[in-house]
Order: C-alpha cells, then structure tokens, then sequence
C-alpha cells in the first residue's frame, strides 16, 4: 500500500509534554499538540465529509515537521517515564542476537545465502562454489550506510551465475536503485538505473529487462501518485538513458507490468496487472524468434495466470482459472485457449499457493488451515510424496536448477526459529543444515489452532500460542494480530519480537481473517469491497472467544495489525472501543475516501472500492477509521508510521491521530510514533525494529499495569 509524510502546526511553550509528575495514574492527562483545523470537505453523492487536516498530506511543508516533531515528543516523553522500558530493549537485544541463515540457493557454479550474525541492521550476502569451504562476501548492505537505512531490496542472477542484479531502497522507501555485480570479481559494474518500483530483473542475452515509472515531477516522489508504468531493456554496460522501451500501455496509466523471463531465456512474459490483489493479464513474446511481437495471451483481471516453467514451446502455468484454490497446467504457446490445456495438478480441497520446478521434479506447496505442506511430483503431476516438517509450520526455498540433485529450504513455526534443510531430491531424504540457538526454550510453549465462530455463522481458524501449562482465568495478557486482506495468509512463523509476550506467560493470538488467502479465492472475495465489514466482525469475534474461553479479558487484550492490518484495527476500534484496552495501528491505512489519490494507493481499489463510485462510498463511508471516530472512551492507543513510507503515507496515521487525540473522552492516552529514515517496514534495520518493539511492549504493559518479570 502507499501513502504520504505530514505537516502540522506549531504551538507555545512545552507542547507535547505529557503532564504526570508522578507517573500514570488512572487519572493522568495528556497535552497533545492544539493541531490546526482548516475548512475543508468533500461532497461526496450528496454527503458532506468535512476534512479538517488535509493540510497534514503535504509531505514537504514546515508546519507538518513542526507537528510531526510535536507529537513526537509527547510520545517521547511518556515512553520515557515508563519504568521497564530499558530492561525490554535489553531483553529484546538479548535473544534477538543469534545467527540467522538463508536457504541456500545455486547459480551457475556458486552457492549463495544470506546469513546476520545477530544484531547487525542487514543481512550479509555470501557466496561458495563449496559448501563446505569458507565463504566470500558478496553484497554486505551494511556498507551501504552508516545507520543501516539502505537496505537491499532483491538479488537477481543471470542465468550463468556471473553476474548479479540487485535493488537497493533507502529510507524504507519503495523507490529502489538498480546495481549489478561481476561475481567473479565481487565488483559492481557502472550500471545505474533510477526510478524503479515492484520490479523484478529479468536476464536475458547481455542485459536484462526491469520496470520503472518516469522521474517525479517535482518534490520527493513519497506522495506523487505512481502512473504509466512501463518495461525497459538494459544492455549491461550502456547508460541508462539508452535502455529500449518494450513495453507501455498508454490507454490505462494506473495499471502496472512486471517481466521475468523462462529459464532458458526462450520467452519473455509480461503480468499486467490493474490492483494489488485483483488477477493478471499475461503478455507473452518468443525471444528465439527474431522480430516476434508481444502477444496477449490472457486478458482480464478476474484470474491469476503464473508461467513457472517451460518445456520447448509448452508452457506450465499455475493459475486459479475456474480453479479458486489453483492448479498446474499447461498450453502450447500457439494455441492457449483453455480448451487446449492440459492438465499436470489439479485442483483439491487445499490451496496450491506456490509451485517451484527443480531436479527434474515439480514441488508444489500447499496451504491446509493456514499450514503449509510440500509434496513433490513428477513433471507430468504424479504426485510421489510429502515432503516431512517438524510442525505446522511455513516453509521457503526449493530453488533450484533442472540439473540439482539436492535443495535447500528453510522452515520456521511460532516457536520454531527459522531453519535451514538440505533435500536430497532422488532419496526424498530431508536433514538439517543450519539451525539456530536462540536465547529461549520452545519446549516451553504450546501452539494450537482453533476454529470459533464469526457474527454471521463462519468458522474462522486461530493460532493460540503460550507457555505450557497457562491458568484460564481471565487475566493473561494478550496480543491479538490480523490482516484480512489481499488474497494475503497469515502462516505460522517465528518473531522475536513476540516473544516478550510469551516469556511472560501472556497469549499470542493470530487470526485468520477472511480477505486473505488461507481457502483461496473465495475466501478472500468474502472479506474485499461490500463485504469488508465481514473481516471486521471475524477480528472482533476472536477477541470475544479469547475473553469467553477466559484466555483474557477486554481490561488485559491489546490488538495489533500493519497496512491493511493496520485499517483493521483502526476500525475495530472505532466500532468496539470497549473489547480492548490497547489498540496497536502500524503504518494503517485510515482515509478510505482519499486513499487512491497517493502514490500506489489506487492499486487497492479492486480491494477496498473507491469513494468515486456511489455504492462503494457508502461501504467505505461506514467503517472507514478516519471518518467513524466519534467523542468516546477508546483504548490505549499507539499509532505507528515512519516519514518514508511511500506505500501507505503517513498522512493516514497523522489525520487519525490528530482526530483520536480530540475524540478521546477516556483517560487512556493515544499517540503517534513517528519513525525517521524509515519507511512501510521492508528493510527496517534490525536495530529499529529493537526500538520499535521496546516502545510497543512498554506501551501494552504500562497501559495493562503489568510489570514485565525484567
């Protein structure tokens, strides 16, 4: 998602402190910046919608720093008085350093993988043609910066292994920068290519093809909305300003194109897509021909259309045409009609999310109650087994080549730090190659998977995880995250952030909100546009089992959830601000009727709607977190953005927090955390996520009148 920074007002005096001179009491009042109102509103059908501090979307203005760094300090300084907050930094930094490895991968005639020794802000990239043998360096993106703000973004390998394209981001930022290294020599080239955004390199001949927008027009590009995407070929070596168009559609600005190419270079394939969770068009031209056009082969956005492998002129495809939980197909490039297609996997009753060819073989992963599990086939679909896993879990990796005879793969579970297997493909054998020691005793904790009931009669799935043995007498405090959206599955895995939740005997809770993709389509078409509101009561519902089943009470419950997820909190607590003493928005996205009107924001409306149509207006008029915030007692409230978030803006989050802190009749506080050099939360240096979690825990405990056993 996408949105902007923000302005805001300056006030007198010691603004932004938080009066408590002798700690938080019940009874504590907050000073909250005197943010400016200004006459502003919309009409929207008829419907007046007053918009008091649009003034806070221009993300270069002085009074917006001014407010920004206002309310910083307000937040600052409460956090500041809390009593444990130093002992939760040192516990997090504490089990937070451990070595972390990367499945390794093979290109060419070298492995490579990325491994963090523990607390370092980035994870190193490294490379050996010997597993055995000490590694090489390749790319340590902690060179990039001196505070860790450079992240890289992705690692794309030509097909002989010796060069390596790759993307870095600065600041959080989607904008990426295109890099290329000789890894022969670990040198980068003079290639340099600006303007990039949700690009992948696709390699073929001597260069490669990527997708780019053209420069800003003016200001930092954070907020400007993101049209005519196009695709580019780059010839290693050439100035940017040389790469050919190959691609533009000149009818439809807002749509977006991505190229990959097969593995053997015959095709280039081209996915249009018109929103962030719709399907795909897919474009296909033959590079073995020479002059051949660019052929649409599917059109529409109803259906997701993924080219993984090539057999000659045969296409194998996984897609969710007439199929919601996918399957693997088949197609002569000349005749793609579905009639002609052949079947390789079929559909069942679990959701094929990812397929993967490698060794001769087809691993195709499946997703059963939000768990994942691997099977491999033969390459005409018989299936031959399952691959073993320690416990539900997720998994990653099996990337290879059509030649290996060994995968790596990677493994991870809510207790189960991520590690690294080695597959022996022929044999089926599974063994571990990397594991990690993390400062904690999973033997200690439990994890199970319930199914409660939502408002309308559905059986949603939730994952309860806590230390054995815990006492149901509803006083355990509990964190409570969703997402529900975007075709996007919430699968089991390990953060070492949570576990300052569990090691003091609280409850990790994470539900499986319809809107996103644990049944497939279908699933995710329950929770989008009209029926958003069915995500809403599915969260809303896991609260009130996890209080019925006396896992926790409404005085010892915090809710938590980023972007999407973020839009989830904000609107469960708007409609039910008594379930919950602490609300956790991370990075949310608040003003459903302005969303599409920044950056990459207009991808989401295939998703949420748009408030330029009528019938959806009134949908998101309704539960928009923004626009529901009316004079009431609400929870705690900890709103979290960063000033780079280009996905979704931080003009959300100021405009809703400006709104709470007048809405607010409670004694609770809400405030804002407002991040610097950061942005929607990939690449966030792991010295920033260890301050974030610290604010967050300090808040949830201070708020809870809990102190933490640190």
């Amino acid at each position: 998602m996408t949105m902007n920074k923000v302005k805001s007002t300056i006030l007198c005096g010691m603004l932004g402190m938080a009066l408590f001179a002798n700690g938080q009491t019940s009874n504590d009042k907050y000073i909250y910046p005197n943010t400016r109102k200004t006459e502003v509103s919309d009409n929207f059908f008829g419907t007046k919608v007053n918009d008091p501090y649009r003034w806070l979307e221009a993300d270069t203005a002085e009074d917006v720093k001014e407010w920004v760094i206002q309310e910083n300090t307000v937040t600052n300084s409460y956090l500041a008085k809390i009593p444990f907050r130093a002992k939760i930094h040192q516990r997090l930094e504490e089990i937070w350093n451990f070595p972390r490895y990367s499945a390794p991968f093979k290109k060419g005639s070298n492995y490579f993988w990325f491994k963090n020794n523990g607390l370092q802000n980035q994870s190193v990239l490294y490379f050996s043609n010997d597993l055995n043998k000490t590694p090489k360096v390749l790319l340590d993106p902690n060179t990039l910066s001196k505070d860790g703000t450079v992240s890289l973004g992705g690692t794309f390998f030509s097909r002989d292994g010796n060069f390596m394209g790759y993307t870095i981001n600065r600041s959080g930022s989607d904008w990426q920068e295109i890099y290329v290294l000789d890894v022969r020599t670990q040198m980068r080239t003079k290639d340099s290519l600006r303007w990039v955004k949700f690009s992948d390199i696709a390699w073929q001949g001597n260069g490669f093809y990527y997708s780019r927008f053209d420069a800003p027009k003016g200001g930092s590009g954070l907020s400007d909305k993101n049209e005519f995407q196009k695709i580019y070929y780059h010839i290693l070596g050439e100035s940017q300003e040389k790469d050919k168009l190959i691609f533009m559609d000149k009818e439809h600005p807002l749509r977006g194109f991505g190229a990959s190419t097969t593995d053997d270079e015959r095709f280039l394939i081209i996915y249009g897509t018109e929103g962030a969770s719709t399907g795909n068009e897919l474009y296909i031209k033959d590079l073995s021909q020479p002059g051949s056009k660019i052929v649409k082969i599917f059109e529409g956005f109803e259906t997701n259309y993924s080219i993984v492998d090539n057999i000659g002129n045969t296409l194998i495809m996984h897609t969710n045409r007439n199929a919601p939980k996918y399957k693997l197909v088949s197609f002569k490039l000349e005749n793609p009609k579905e009639a002609q297609w052949s079947s390789i996997i079929p559909e069942n009753n679990n959701v094929l999310q990812e397929v993967k060819v490698a060794g001769g073989k087809i691993f195709g992963i499946y997703m059963q109650d939000a768990a994942k599990h691997v099977y491999q086939f033969a390459m005409n679909g018989k299936m031959e087994h399952e691959i073993a896993l320690p416990a539900p879990g997720s998994v990653g990796g099996f990337d290879g080549n059509k030649n290996d005879k060994e995968l790596f793969f990677s493994f991870t579970s809510f207790t189960y730090p991520s590690a690294v297997f080695k597959y022996e493909i022929v044999s089926g054998k599974t063994t571990i190659f990397q594991k990690p020691e993390v400062k904690f005793n999973p033997d200690d904790y439990e994890t199970k998977q319930i199914f409660y009931t939502s408002k309308d009669g559905k059986k949603i799935p939730m994952f309860i995880i806590h230390k054995k043995g815990l006492v149901l007498d509803g006083n355990n405090p509990t964190y409570l995250y969703g997402y529900g959206g975007f075709n996007i599955s919430l699968n089991p895995s390990f953060s070492v952030g949570r576990l300052i939740i569990l090691e003091n005997g609280g409850v990790l809770a994470i539900a499986n909100l319809r809107g996103g993709g644990e049944y497939g389509e279908d699933w995710h078409k329950d929770g989008m546009l009209s029926k958003k509101q069915n995500v809403f009561n599915d969260f809303i519902s896991a609260a009130e089992y996890l209080i019925a089943n006396k896992y926790t009470s409404s005085q010892k419950l915090a809710i938590a959830g980023g972007s999407n997820g973020g839009l989830l909190v904000g609107a469960c607590m708007t409609q039910r601000p008594d379930l919950f003493k602490v609300a956790l928005p991370a990075v949310g996205v608040m003003d459903m009727l302005r969303f599409h009107k920044f950056t990459i924001g207009h991808a989401w409306t295939p998703e949420y709607g748009s408030s330029e149509n009528k019938e959806q207006f009134e949908v998101l008029y309704k539960y928009s977190p923004l626009h529901n915030l009316k004079p009431a007692a609400y929870p705690a409230t900890l709103v979290t953005t960063a000033d780079h978030d280009d996905r979704v803006v931080p003009a959300h989050s100021f405009k809703f927090i400006a709104t709470l802190q007048q809405a607010q009749t409670g004694d609770a506080p809400v405030m804002i955390r407002i991040d610097s050099k950061a942005g929607h939360g990939a690449g966030k240096p792991t010295g920033k996520q260890i301050d974030e979690w610290t604010d967050i825990w300090s808040f949830v405990y201070y708020n809870m009148g809990i102190n933490p056993k640190y």
